[in-house]
């Protein structure tokens, strides 16, 4: 009788549900009762989104990790984490030195297995992760992402894993991260790896939005797999992961040995977890993220990234009506926007190469389709609005793609003077802790046990810079106190006057304006020294927040400065990507109308040029 074991995903079970994770006091109350439930061998305590996401809301990510860890490492079971290889924990590649350091860190910290993966299945990525993980005494677990497409078969996972064991991989995942994985061809690879390599351990990572995971785990594990990745009520089903009770009772109906779950510990963390979604995550939950819907199958996109889809569908949602409705269209709801969605992703997809739909490229992949039927709705072409890290990504910067790209984007790309790249993507990217060290010491701040402050600047600049400030503290309170009127505002009600919350970040307490349901048209610009009808404006073509340059060290625009047609003016930053904004024509900036980090609508006027 085999024995199959289970995993759970705490932390993707959030990230799967909505944008925020729960706070490290939060997390350390509910670690013991997953711990008497005893029917886990793993669970995972963090990666991917997780630091990002305690750094936005003002946490320290590294206090977070280290006291969520220690109750599973005192009990005995195993911590993974989850990687992005080049990217590390971020959506955009990592130097060298940075990636070294991250798993160091991470081991200091407690965790035991760390799961790399590349979203483009490039060996080259995984493999380094695969050297520093081991270095740093972890276990590697190196991952297969799944998706289906003519150039994603069996064959080609069965040669990935390969390549992957070959190179020092203690563990392979299967990491069908939009649970669109065909059941019998995950057990065919699951099959051919067993068979190959008895004493690889298989891990099964499965998001049950489209339906097929109940079938998929129970493929799978006849086909030898050892441990299920699952979750627990009342975040387990939707676009998260099989609940462990059903999975539990569908393979010990099949004759596996599976392991006892205590239930009075399980309806107690069950109880926590929905107290932490009362307390303010369930404000960021949206409710189509808790249903199965089969319509993911054709896009392919992964439940780990519909909340931020759904939240970004209500925002632009308001920007394309506001076209259609200029050029004598009907308006969209948000399902028909949804399905427009789906469709455009569907059409993008084969033609930037077939990368995987799974962090940062499903985000790549569905901005761009967000772009195309934003441009298409306001009677413009597809194409015409690809961010840098889109384009890194088609020109090869990011690692090899599965497959070909479209003729037109290859075009687009010689017009526009890009070269595409075929070395390895770790070149492009230099050593850069020596700068951080250099920007720690002259700030004051300490590089922390194991140097994990050092690490956290490194990994997320912008972040942790806010994070030191108060800055995210603020933001946060400030978004979660909008949110919360919006919730308590009646359904009939549609105009409602501004209101002031107090926040307090540090003991220093600020005022914050909170305006929401139908607000009056705000001016687009602010008030100009040039004279009226001299200037030409520069307008922004989506929302998002502004910003002169995408890193520090980049040298901005200022007032005065003369640019050409084509030169870069800013980016505002939509949906994870930095969209770059340039002159339209020749002139000498005299006015820009915003900060950086500000929000900006659709069509606000951004910089006054003469």
């Amino acid at each position: 009788m085999k024995e199959i074991k289970f995993s759970l995903v705490y932390r993707d079970m959030w990230q799967s549900a909505g944008k925020y994770m729960p706070r490290v006091d939060q997390l350390v109350q509910i670690a013991p009762e997953i711990i008497k439930m005893g029917c886990f061998a793993r669970v995972e305590t963090n990666g991917g989104g997780f630091e990002q996401i305690n750094l936005l809301f003002g946490e320290n990510p590294n206090i977070a990790v280290r006291e969520w860890c220690r109750p599973f490492n005192e009990a005995g079971i195993q911590t993974h984490m989850l990687d992005r290889s080049l990217n590390g924990l971020r959506m955009s590649p990592v130097p060298a030195d940075v990636r070294r350091l991250f798993y160091k860190v991470k081991k200091a910290q407690g965790t035991d297995i760390t799961r790399s993966f590349c979203g483009l299945n490039d060996p080259r990525n995984i493999i380094a992760s695969i050297q520093y993980a081991k270095e740093a005494g972890m276990i590697a677990q190196a991952t297969l992402s799944i998706t289906v497409s003519e150039v994603h078969t069996v064959e080609y996972y069965c040669t990935l894993a390969d390549e992957l064991i070959a190179n020092g991989a203690d563990e392979i995942c299967l990491k069908d991260m939009a649970g669109i994985g065909r059941p019998v061809s995950l057990g065919k690879i699951v099959g051919y790896i067993k068979q190959k390599y008895p004493n690889i351990l298989v891990q099964y990572h499965g998001q049950t939005g489209p339906g097929f995971t109940p079938a998929s785990i129970l493929e799978v594990c006849r086909n030898g797999c050892d441990i299920i990745d699952v979750g627990m009520e009342p975040l387990s089903w939707g676009t998260g992961h099989a609940d462990v009770i059903m999975v539990r009772e569908m393979l010990n109906d099949a004759g596996y040995k599976v392991p006892e779950i205590d239930m009075n510990a399980y309806m107690r963390a069950r109880a926590l977890t929905q107290s932490f979604m009362d307390d303010f995550l369930g404000y960021f939950i949206p409710e189509s993220n808790r249903r199965l819907q089969s319509l993911l199958i054709s896009s392919g996109l992964p439940g780990g990234m519909m909340g931020s889809l759904m939240n970004d569908l209500k925002d632009n949602l308001t920007s394309v009506n506001k076209s259609r409705v200029k050029n004598g269209l009907n308006e969209l709801t948000i399902d028909e926007l949804l399905i427009q969605l789906f469709d455009e992703v569907a059409y993008v997809w084969p033609r930037v190469g077939y990368p995987p739909l799974v962090t940062p490229f499903s985000q790549y992949v569905k901005n761009l389709s967000m772009f195309n039927l934003m441009q298409l709705n306001k009677g413009k072409e597809r194409w015409s609005m690809i961010a840098d890290n889109i384009w890194d990504m088609i020109l090869g910067k990011a690692g090899k793609l599965p497959g070909k790209v479209d003729p037109i984007l290859i075009k687009m790309a010689e017009e526009q003077g890009r070269t595409f790249y075929t070395g390895d993507p770790q070149a492009l990217y230099p050593d850069k802790l020596d700068e951080f060290r250099a920007e720690m010491k002259e700030k004051g701040w300490d590089v922390g046990q194991d140097e994990e402050e050092l690490f956290e600047l490194a990994m997320h600049p912008e972040q942790y810079r806010a994070y030191r400030s108060g800055k995210a503290k603020a933001d946060f309170e400030t978004e979660l106190a909008e949110v919360k009127a919006k919730k308590a505002a009646p359904a009939s009600t549609t105009v409602f006057e501004p209101q002031q919350v107090q926040v307090e970040v540090n003991g220093q307490k600020f005022l914050v304006d909170i305006q929401y349901g139908q607000a009056v048209d705000k001016p687009t610009a602010r008030t100009s020294s040039a004279p009226v009808g001299e200037s030409h404006f520069v307008i922004a073509p989506l929302e998002g927040k502004f910003y002169l340059t995408k890193n520090p060290s980049d040298t901005a625009v200022k007032v005065g400065d003369v640019v050409k047609k084509g030169d870069l003016l800013c980016f505002i930053e939509s949906m994870k990507t930095y969209n770059a904004i340039s002159s339209d024509q020749d002139g000498k900036i005299v006015e820009i109308c915003f900060a950086n980090g500000e929000a900006v609508q659709e069509d606000d006027i951004l910089f006054k040029i003469q």
